[in-house]
């Protein structure tokens, strides 16, 4: 069953076209994750969803509602963490979540939440005092009190150290697993692979790719690299397979200038063939690596075109 459902969505603002007719669906338990540059359009599609913003034309429907009127019956059934949000600075963390908890027909335990951003230790101490990933935290939290069935993350770690982007992949993967549907916007490469069933990438204000994080822009079907580095008193027309030398950096972090790369369809047989070789010669593939494009990688072919502006 489709809990978020956008069809032929356009969004203009004067001459220019944010959204230019985009169409996807989010299932119930869904994490799905918008990504594209600044201007593509993502942050208008999703205030649109969160009624913030009006839409031109198509329509839009989020737990069966236009969220253009849905109006309060939609709010006490969404959760918004937006990128930044005024919070009332005097208050301790526990009376900000019990305040926006009283918003709500059926909020969660302001305790459970708490510990559940990991602000246990912060629960008494003012808003003030908390340093930036702390209070990015305290959104987290207060998107989550009143226990939504759809929550709208935007940029949901920014400002996070690693441990603590750790901890916020923690929650939203706890919250598919409760079947709360996640429709998140991010810049991090890595946190779309670790949390999104889907992936959905917005450029000019088109969709132009979707699917899932795996198979996205034909990354499951795409030419594998294999590199290694030259076992000593060989040469590269000696190798069994065909193979380009990797040129050598300046840098001291760049391979080698022994280091060759294979690209191919059939990393099993190539791989095969390269190791009998190997140990037939005696010998070790130093450094020896076989990857496919990375969903970086994808990203930036599919929105090369579009130029990063702000939205």
């Amino acid at each position: 069953m489709s809990v978020i459902e956008v069809v032929g969505l356009t969004k203009s603002y004067g001459s220019f076209q944010a959204v230019r007719g985009i169409s996807f669906s989010v299932e119930a338990g869904e994490v799905v994750a918008v990504l594209g540059p600044n201007g593509a359009g993502k942050t208008t599609t999703v205030e649109i969803l969160e009624g913030h913003r009006e839409r031109d034309g198509g329509s839009a429907t989020v737990l069966g509602m236009d969220p253009a009127h849905g109006g309060a019956a939609l709010r006490s059934r969404i959760g918004i963490v937006l990128q930044e949000s005024g919070i009332e600075p005097y208050l301790t963390v526990a009376e900000v979540l019990r305040m926006h908890a009283s918003y709500y027909p059926h909020p969660l335990s302001v305790n459970d939440v708490i510990a559940l951003v990991g602000l246990d230790e912060k629960a008494d101490a003012r808003v003030k005092t908390l340093s930036g990933g702390q209070q990015r935290r305290l959104d987290v939290g207060l998107g989550l009190i009143g226990d939504p069935e759809v929550l709208f993350l935007d940029e949901p770690t920014t400002g996070f150290d690693p441990s603590a982007r750790r901890h916020a992949w923690e929650v939203v993967r706890n919250l598919g697993a409760l079947g709360k549907t996640v429709l998140l916007t991010t810049h991090y490469m890595d946190e779309a692979q670790a949390l999104a069933d889907r992936v959905i990438v917005i450029a000019a204000g088109e969709i132009v790719a979707e699917g899932t994080p795996e198979s996205i822009g034909g990354r499951a079907n795409a030419a594998a690299v294999i590199e290694f580095v030259m076992p000593p008193g060989i040469t590269i027309d000696q190798l069994p397979v065909v193979a380009d030398p990797v040129v050598a950096f300046d840098s001291a972090t760049g391979p080698p200038s022994d280091t060759v790369r294979i690209t191919t369809s059939e990393p099993t047989a190539v791989l095969a063939t390269l190791t009998a070789w190997a140990m037939h010669h005696g010998g070790e593939l130093a450094g020896l690596t076989v990857s496919r494009p990375s969903l970086e990688d994808v990203y930036i072919e599919l929105t090369a075109h579009q130029p990063d502006v702000a939205e």
